[in-house]
């Protein structure tokens, strides 16, 4: 017998014609009471019907089903109905690409399928898929948000003390999903008072999750050639990050491309971390390369913006300029405090052009943080600074 639903669940529609998503949601997730499952449908043309009647809370899509139209769909869903979207498909060949441009139109997340319907694959894509959910139903109110926001308006002392008093809150929601959780010293241990040698190259670092694929090609494809080597930690699954660097590379004047173990950071290339792997950053001489390694989850992820961070005020320290943008959750909050104490710039996207304001409200209220600045001007930050 199923418990009823709470007062304020989450309620979810699914576009997916699979046998795996039915047995999801009626062995796990329908029986999950933060969510309210409305059903699930086979194909675009039933989903918009009923966005349009039933005003979901956030849309699970499987965007390589047959009939689905891929990209689309969510093309379609952010013109006529705004609503976040997780998508939930294999995440493979075709599916990785079609991804890649569905969170470029505007979809929040996304979240491996598991081709089997054994439970315990599906238990641990229930998992990741309630986490999806909760994370994007965070965002909508970025999509219907009104025009002007206070954060434009407040000065940075005032962010700081509002950000601190509130950093520490959590949807009860997620209560089902805690999991251990490992801090960057599993990867790399801190060294409290050690500096970086001095005369590094410039180097930027910058770390984004929820909504971060859009605001980094907002940023990117703004930016010269002749800037110093930029390393991004942007929390994606495996093969989506090769697609999505192809796809940066295509738009912008640098050079952009998915890091590989040992690869040297230059002036006007970008590397971004490899989805499933951790990326740090070493010494070399003046300059610096990159080391791609396995590892536990840090912050519950993998690549972890705080090691990526971390390694770098390590290895660049005042020479470095961070920036955390959008997300969810406090991953790369401590690291950046780290960079701020090694004597780097840092500086966080503002609550107003965030997609979820978490990463950069932990950063701030942890005093990690010298400048605020909405998305539209981080690109004129990053060239100032170089």
């Amino acid at each position: 017998m199923s418990l009823p639903v709470q007062r304020n669940a989450l309620r979810v529609l699914f576009v997916d014609d699979s046998a795996a998503t039915r047995q999801l949601c009626a062995e796990q997730l329908g029986k999950d009471t933060s969510l309210h499952i409305l059903g699930v449908v086979p194909d675009p043309a039933s989903a918009l019907r009923r966005i349009h009647s039933e005003n979901p809370d956030v849309v699970v899509i499987d965007i390589e089903m047959p009939r689905c139209g891929g990209v689309s769909i969510v093309q379609q869903i952010m013109r006529e109905r705004p609503t976040p979207v997780v998508i939930f498909s294999p995440l493979s060949g075709r599916s990785a690409d079609l991804g890649v441009s569905a969170m470029a139109a505007g979809a929040i997340a996304t979240v491996r399928k598991p081709q089997t319907t054994l439970m315990s694959s599906l238990h641990s894509a229930g998992l990741s898929l309630l986490g999806a959910i909760q994370e994007a139903s965070r965002a909508k109110a970025r999509l219907s948000r009104p025009t002007t926001g206070f954060s434009h308006a407040m000065s940075a002392g005032e962010l700081i003390r509002n950000a601190r008093a509130t950093s520490g809150e959590a949807p009860a929601q997620l209560n089902s999903l805690v999991r251990s959780k490992e801090s960057a010293d599993s990867m790399l241990p801190s060294s409290p008072g050690r500096r970086a040698l001095p005369g590094g190259e410039r180097l930027i670092a910058i770390g984004a999750s929820t909504g971060g694929t859009q605001a980094l090609e907002a940023i990117l494809t703004k930016l010269p050639a002749n800037l110093p080597g930029i390393v991004i930690v942007q929390h994606m699954p495996e093969k989506f990050t090769a697609m999505f660097a192809t796809r940066l590379n295509e738009m912008c004047k640098l050079e952009i491309r998915e890091a590989r173990n040992g690869d040297k950071v230059r002036p006007g290339h970008v590397l971004i971390a490899p989805g499933g792997r951790h990326m740090m950053i070493k010494r070399s001489g003046s300059g610096y390369h990159v080391e791609v390694a396995d590892g536990p989850l840090v912050n519950r992820h993998k690549p972890s913006v705080d090691l990526m961070f971390r390694s770098v005020a390590m290895s660049a320290g005042a020479s470095a300029t961070g920036f955390i943008l959008t997300g969810m959750g406090d991953d790369g909050a401590r690291g950046l405090k780290e960079m701020h104490d090694a004597g780097a710039r840092t500086i966080a996207q503002d609550e107003f052009s965030c997609v979820v304001f978490g990463m950069p409200k932990v950063a701030i209220a942890m005093g990690g943080v010298d400048k605020i600045v909405p998305l539209d001007r981080i690109h004129s930050e990053i060239s100032s600074g170089a």
